[in-house]
């Protein structure tokens, strides 16, 4: 990454990214046309839910003949969290136009936040529109590809899994992940990892009790909370 807010320097620090798209993809492509759906309505999906995770479930809710009320807010529980990185974004858009704020918002995703959160460290902590607006249509454009393309290869591939499609987005995370850690000097290194430390602990011992459409998050908002204390508290 460098200090530049241009749409090649997005398009660059983007391309990384669009391999875990392209996997993730791919696989709820072929879950979907495995599923009966033809590609049309997968293509369509992910140009209007857009959704990621939340796609999945509802393909499934459809497959079980969920009501349409149990399939709007399961994917709406789901994709909530994307109201917190939204807030979390707005202060470094404030100058910007509430059309500009609405594109940005509806059509960021887990990947273009995180990137964002780690640009941030290499531009004083700044963003501006023509930036964050190539990273999310690079997503979006990505994911919408993957999902045609898995959806006519469905007919040849039964089981994603077993190319290790399933593994494309966990691993994109971890990396983003790492960019976080060992590029944000605002945040002391022992710190991240102890609210890392906490966000493993807290899914694993979650997961137990509350339902998975609610998980992530719950241990998002107990996360902020935790660094929030420990961080006033002792660092």
């Amino acid at each position: 990454m460098d200090n530049e807010l241009t749409v090649s320097s997005a398009a660059k620090e983007t391309l990384p990214t669009v391999f875990g798209y392209i996997g993730i993809g791919l696989a709820y492509g072929i879950v979907g046309k495995a599923s009966g759906i033809s590609p049309l309505m997968i293509t369509l999906m992910s140009l209007i839910t857009y959704g990621g995770a939340s796609q999945f479930i509802i393909v499934s809710m459809l497959v079980s003949h969920s009501p349409m009320v149990s399939i709007i807010l399961s994917a709406f529980l789901v994709n909530s969290r994307m109201i917190l990185m939204s807030t979390t974004l707005a202060p470094y858009f404030q100058k910007e136009s509430l059309l500009k704020n609405i594109i940005l918002g509806g059509l960021v995703t887990d990947e273009s936040f995180a990137l964002g959160m780690n640009k941030l460290n290499y531009t004083n902590r700044r963003l501006n529109f023509a930036w964050f607006n190539t990273v999310n249509w690079f997503a979006y454009t990505a994911w919408a590809l993957a999902s045609l393309v898995g959806a006519l290869l469905g007919n040849f591939i039964s089981n994603p899994e077993k190319y290790g499609l399933d593994f494309a987005l966990v691993s994109m995370f971890i990396g983003l992940l790492y960019l976080q850690l060992i590029s944000d000097k605002s945040i002391k290194f022992k710190l991240q990892l102890l609210v890392v430390g906490f966000v493993l602990v807290a899914t694993f011992v979650g997961i137990i009790f509350i339902p998975a459409n609610l998980l992530t998050l719950v241990v998002t908002l107990l996360a902020c909370a935790f660094g929030v204390v420990m961080k006033h508290a002792f660092f």
